[in-house]
């Protein structure tokens, strides 16, 4: 998650490291986990949503938004990337949960507000700038209200963006393979 001036690598890895941090520590609850099948779907950086858990994600901003930046894995986990999607956005918009889950984490990180969902399997969201419309601890179903987008600058700059992360463990995914517009990318047979 870019949380400073993208041209500041090694400040984007500090944030980047904390940001893990956080989410690391943050408590999250577990719920119903999804069993993994032998047939989800691999990319090259990982295993991307079955169709039936893109069926039960939406966007986090209603109507669906432009999407300003989208999401650029790093070669490294350390190298600068672009570890989510940074979405349009309107200031004081609400931000809903894309699908159920609880929430595990508020806080400000690098002078932003940042929010985190735990969903099933281990998957959680994070969203900023945004502040907090219920307490961590809160469960959400999907469509609920848990934050809205703040005035603190960006790197969208002079827009105003939600950028949106999806995690697993450690490990950034595509937020738009969850909503069903992540770029379709064909991998050799073994």
């Amino acid at each position: 998650m870019s949380l400073l001036n993208p041209d500041d690598h090694e400040a984007m890895s500090i944030g980047s490291a904390l940001l893990t941090a956080v989410l690391a520590t943050a408590s999250v609850t577990s719920m119903s986990s999804v069993p993994a099948t032998s047939g989800t779907p691999v990319s090259a950086g990982g295993p991307l949503p079955s169709p039936t858990t893109s069926a039960r994600w939406a966007w986090p901003l209603d109507p669906p938004p432009e999407v300003v930046r989208r999401f650029d894995r790093p070669d490294q986990p350390w190298l600068p990337g672009h570890r989510g999607v940074d979405l349009a956005a309107t200031l004081g918009q609400s931000v809903t949960a894309p699908t159920a889950g609880r929430i595990s984490w508020t806080g400000v990180i690098a002078g932003r507000a940042v929010v985190v969902v735990g969903h099933d399997g281990g998957l959680r969201s994070t969203f900023e700038p945004a502040a907090a419309a219920a307490p961590a601890g809160t469960a959400v179903a999907r469509g609920d209200r848990v934050g809205v987008v703040t005035s603190t600058p960006g790197h969208c700059a002079p827009r105003t963006c939600l950028h949106w992360g999806v995690l697993s463990g450690e490990t950034y995914l595509d937020p738009l393979s969850f909503v069903g517009r992540a770029p379709v990318v064909l991998l050799p047979l073994p």
